[in-house]
Parts: structure tokens; C-alpha cells; sequence
């Protein structure tokens, strides 16, 4: 049964305004799975009420321009905006110049991510293929891939192969 991704824009979720935005050259060519490392949410005032802190603690504590994730996705497959599709992110350090960050809300080193949050990141890469922002050979990652981190911990890195299997 093929079901549309719940997605939530920046603005129902009240984003603040990005100070600039730097657009991709072209489609992504690659997906950097994070993971936030919070406490899981899976409603919409619990998650909402976390993208907001998250984004401030982006944009004050570590001064970037913006949230730096260019989607999140919550625990009950709700799929939030960070910076959207065709917008450079911050959040795989020298890497962002080409890719798509997506961010599970939670922390995955002990839990497991729900199968109603990797449904929902497979429709959206599904999604970003159709529109042209995701390159159809595009390589999936996790951040650990990238430097020397855990995320998107342990329990979400041993699934990306589920969302491998997108296409």
C-alpha cells in the first residue's frame, strides 16, 4: 500500500528565518544518515518543540546559518523540513557540498528506529529521485562514514541497509 510521507514545512513547525541559504549544484549525489542524539519524539508538539531547540542551538552555539539538517524525521515516520531539498546543509563537515543530511530524532546507539521512520525516509528518497534533487546512483552514508563520530548510533547504522534498498 503506498502511502504519502506525513511531511511538516519549516514553516508550520516554527522555523526561524535561515540568515543565508547556499543552493546544491545539481542533484545530491550523496544521503548522510544522522541521528540527533536527543530523547525520541513521536508527536508533533514533542518534535516540533525539539526542532526549535535544535535549530537554535545550530544557529547560536555552533553559528550556522541555519538548522543543519535538511530533513528530520520523528518516530512516527513524520518527516519535518530542516533546510528542504536543493539547499547546502551543515552537517557532515566538508561534505556538505554535495549531499542531503537527514536526521532520525532520537538516539539510536540503544534504541531502534521505528519502521514507520525508515518507510518514511525511503518515500522521501523515493521522492527526491522523482524531483531531480537526488541523483538515482546517489551513495547512502552514515555520518561515522565521514569522520570520527557514532552517529547515528549504532542501532540506525546497522539499518541503513533497509533504507539502501529504496529503488
Amino acid at each position: 500500500m503506498d502511502q504519502k510521507v506525513n511531511f511538516v514545512p519549516r514553516v508550520q513547525w516554527g522555523a526561524a528565518q535561515p540568515r543565508q541559504q547556499g543552493k546544491l549544484k545539481g542533484s545530491a549525489q550523496r544521503v548522510v544518515i544522522h541521528h540527533t542524539a536527543l530523547p525520541k519524539c513521536t508527536s508533533l508538539k514533542e518534535c516540533t518543540d525539539q526542532l526549535v531547540s535544535i535549530q537554535r542551538a545550530h544557529m547560536t552555539e555552533r553559528g550556522f546559518d541555519d538548522i543543519g539538517y535538511n530533513f528530520l524525521v520523528g518516530g512516527d515516520g513524520t518527516v519535518y523540513e530542516g533546510r528542504g531539498w536543493g539547499v547546502v546543509g551543515a552537517h557532515a563537515k566538508g561534505n556538505n557540498h554535495d549531499s542531503v543530511g537527514i536526521a532520525f530524532m532520537g538516539n539510536f546507539n540503544n534504541d531502534t528506529p521505528s519502521a514507520e521512520a525508515i518507510l518514511s525516509v525511503k518515500q522521501l528518497l523515493q521522492s527526491g529521485v522523482s524531483q531531480d534533487f537526488l541523483n538515482p546512483q546517489f551513495v547512502l552514508l552514515g555520518h561515522r562514514d565521514l569522520g570520527s563520530t557514532e552517529c547515528p548510533g549504532k542501532k540506525l547504522y546497522a539499518a541503513l541497509p533497509q533504507l539502501r534498498d529504496t529503488m
